[in-house]
């Protein structure tokens, strides 16, 4: 009766570790060619706090991740192969606008440059390679040029690793390259991190028409680095406004967090 259910090609049912920006995790048993989009919106609940889907990761550490045009791919080992991921350990990461692709990726090599044993030189070689650009891109000191090397050393290390950790290390990298690269050149061309999780490319400023001067922001701010402006400035004003010395910031978001009247900015 389980072969039943399922593919032509993968029978029976999957279990899969739902996590992520959904609001309801856990573990889920479906028939094999469910789709996402049943996963995630009609099991899962849908993206918590009403915020826009992103993507999904399959498969672990080296499971590619998927755009909002998959959401309705059926789920089995040869769909996933085909579309750049991996049925693998059968986790599911959900992912919603406050993710960054690039962060994501570079979270995932740094894990496979750590396991990488080092016995081939794709896999050592390689990992360690696209980690270097993918952090160089999220300082924002990337290069439009460094895509092809993420996508030249990508390639190689699928088709030359002697074991599958290098052979799917790539994954995360060259499916985001194919279904996010608008944010890799924001990264590059406007250094920008739109999910503002890239801490190089975030900055916060005090909206000085708006600060009332109460100084919650500085007493919450780990780098001390939240000051009140020369008050001589301001004789309109009740209090000085606060000011952020940006060479100190930790961009830690403590005084967006804090600040109660919209005082703090975002960029």
């Amino acid at each position: 009766w389980l072969a039943r259910l399922g593919t032509e090609r993968s029978k029976g049912t999957k279990v899969f570790a739902l996590t992520g920006a959904v609001k309801n995790s856990g573990l889920v048993e479906v028939p094999m060619g469910t789709t996402l989009r049943e996963i995630v919106f009609d099991i899962g609940g849908g993206i918590k706090d009403g915020k826009k889907f992103k993507g999904v990761q399959s498969g672990g550490p080296s499971g590619g991740i998927l755009a909002e045009k998959f959401l309705d791919l059926p789920i089995d080992f040869e769909t996933l192969t085909a579309n750049g991921s991996m049925m693998g350990s059968g986790g599911l990461i959900v992912m919603d606008e406050d993710d960054c692709v690039v962060d994501v990726a570079r979270f995932y090599m740094e894990f496979c440059v750590d396991e990488s044993c080092g016995k081939c030189s794709p896999c050592r070689i390689g990992t360690t390679q696209i980690l270097n650009l993918l952090e160089k891109i999220a300082n924002g000191n990337g290069e439009e040029s460094d895509l092809d090397k993420l996508q030249e050393i990508g390639t190689a290390m699928t088709k030359a690793s002697l074991c599958m950790l290098g052979g799917s290390a790539a994954n995360p990298v060259l499916s985001t390259l194919k279904n996010f690269r608008e944010e890799y050149l924001e990264h590059i061309h406007d250094k920008k991190c739109r999910a503002g999780k890239c801490k190089k490319l975030v900055s916060f400023t005090v909206d000085t028409p708006k600060c009332i001067g109460c100084g919650a922001c500085a007493k919450k701010c780990p780098a001390n680095c939240i000051t009140p402006c020369d008050a001589a400035q301001f004789p309109d004003k009740k209090r000085p406004p606060y000011v952020i010395e940006q060479s100190a910031c930790l961009k830690c978001g403590e005084c967006l967090k804090t600040c109660k009247f919209g005082a703090i900015l975002k960029g």
